[in-house]
């Protein structure tokens, strides 16, 4: 072999490694179509204090762009169907929007997706064939600016884009869309950009019961569905609807196009003949659904292949047009109190009952929560600002200076003094106390000195701010930093793997 040869056979190794090495992420949906939603900031501050990492948002409102400068939080941000026209009409208009709506928040704002229309296939007017011409305008405004290799492009799809999806074998694409697909897939090949799809498992069942078992739906069955031509196996639709799109692809020769969820999600509450959209069915399809994303087990077609999943959706909206159902999807209520205990670092409820608890505190002994000595000090110093301010509303007046709590003047302590008392106010329930696995619950009064504990029984205030913290930025940082932490070393193992292999060519 020639060096050269050598040289690009090591450098694809290398990509390979590092591809292998990826780990897929959870993001969420921010949609904006209520009255009564809280604001920008502090839709910011709380994404943040919940540690969500990627976040995606359906237009690029400047003041949801500033709130999320310097967050480190990813965006994804939207062209909506009804700019498609002049997008793709004109180059000027594509570089006037991401001057004046992108550039001047960026990189403060961290965008790292565009999405050029949404699910144009089911729009009522004629749009769809607007998207690669105005994908390809806007490509062309981030070349100018240097940012095509920052800010990928792409288009969202719902699971009507396909005319067949089972079995998954079976994928295919409409033909009524090949006129906008062909040109659209070349364009994602091309570029590198995923094939953006919204996934909701919750409408096959509701439509399809008799065909679909809720179990099924819910990732919870304990019985296979058997694909006839290729044999797989599968445990949940989820993956069944993934891998209908893959092997659509693939009939299409495009199997290099990543796919990743853009939408997917269960309503908590519908009307009353949606008997499914309930808070339980709720919880119990985004927990397994980021059980099953982080992970990384892929799909029985695509094995191990990363698979990026954004939850439908932050809040509810209460301006949502529909059923009822169409209102209910969010995770948070617009005060900012969890609908429902969700854990999206993937880590149970019951492992974290059973980390605070540890096994020793039996039903009727009084309680508190304090700071676990595990828990980094920016943790500890997010889920303090969460606690004492608006949105926890705990009265952090004795860790303040010159006050009986202040000493010892640490996170530690002035954490366990403002976790407990959240704790005691909404019930000394353990998710009031879960903090994401940086609070501990013990059976001995933290008292000390003229530093008093708040008890149950001896609240000073009560708040029906409920939130599951099981997610805060305490709980995303502590569980999310460990799996980056593992992602990070396996990396390095993979980088170091490829140099060995480069010195022993380099003996050769």
């Amino acid at each position: 072999m020639t060096k050269g040869f050598m040289f690009i056979f090591a450098a694809s190794l290398l990509v390979m490694h590092l591809d292998c090495c990826s780990a897929s992420f959870i993001g969420i949906c921010y949609g904006r179509n209520a009255d009564d939603l809280p604001t920008p900031d502090k839709v910011a501050q709380l994404v943040q204090l919940h540690q969500i990492k990627y976040v995606r948002i359906y237009d690029s409102n400047i003041q949801v762009l500033k709130a999320f400068a310097n967050s480190g939080v990813e965006l994804m941000v939207g062209i909506s169907n009804l700019d498609l026209l002049p997008f793709s009409q004109f180059q000027t208009n594509a570089d006037t929007w991401l001057r004046n709506s992108i550039l001047p928040y960026y990189p403060a704002t961290k965008i790292t997706y565009i999405t050029v229309g949404a699910e144009v296939t089911e729009s009522p007017n004629s749009v769809s064939s607007l998207v690669v011409p105005a994908m390809n305008n806007v490509l062309t405004a981030l070349k100018k600016a240097g940012l095509h290799k920052k800010i990928k492009v792409s288009s969202t799809h719902s699971l009507g884009v396909l005319s067949r999806s089972f079995p998954p074998s079976a994928g295919a694409f409409n033909s009524s869309h090949a006129h906008f697909l062909k040109p659209l897939l070349e364009f994602l090949a091309e570029n590198q950009s995923p094939f953006m799809i919204d996934i909701y498992p919750y409408y096959a069942y509701r439509d399809s019961s008799n065909k679909v078992s809720l179990d099924y739906a819910l990732f919870e069955s304990s019985s296979e569905v058997i694909d006839p031509n290729s044999g797989l196996l599968y445990t949940n639709i989820f993956d069944a609807q993934i891998d209908a799109l893959y092997y659509a692809l693939k009939a299409l020769n495009f199997t290099t196009i990543k796919v990743m969820v853009t939408e997917t999600g269960w309503p908590s509450k519908g009307s009353p003949k949606e008997t499914a959209a309930t808070t339980d069915n709720a919880q119990k399809y985004n927990t397994n659904l980021i059980r099953h994303t982080i992970n990384n087990t892929g799909t029985p077609a695509k094995p191990d292949e990363e698979l990026d999943v954004y939850i439908f959706s932050l809040f509810n909206e209460n301006r949502k047009p529909g059923l009822e159902s169409e209102r209910n999807w969010g995770v948070f209520y617009p005060n900012q109190t969890s609908v429902y205990n969700l854990d999206l670092t993937g880590r149970s409820t019951a492992d974290t009952t059973t980390e605070v608890n540890n096994g020793t505190i039996s039903n009727g002994t009084t309680t508190w929560c304090i700071a676990s000595s595990t828990a980094s000090q920016i943790d500890l110093q997010n889920a303090i600002d969460w606690a004492c301010g608006s949105s926890g509303n705990v009265d952090c007046t004795a860790i303040q200076p010159s006050q009986p709590c202040f000493e010892p003047d640490n996170l530690i302590s002035h954490a366990s003094y403002a976790f407990n008392s959240y704790y005691q106010q909404n019930g000394a329930s353990d998710i009031a106390c879960s903090f994401g696995g940086t609070a501990v619950i013990v059976d001995k009064d933290p008292t000390y000195d003229n530093c008093i504990y708040m008890r149950t029984g001896n609240n000073k205030t009560t708040t029906s701010n409920t939130t599951a913290i099981s997610s805060s930025p305490s709980s995303s940082s502590s569980s999310s930093s460990s799996r980056n932490e593992v992602s990070s070393l396996i990396s390095k193992l993979c980088v170091l793997a490829f140099l060995f292999f480069l010195w022993n060519i380099g003996q050769a």
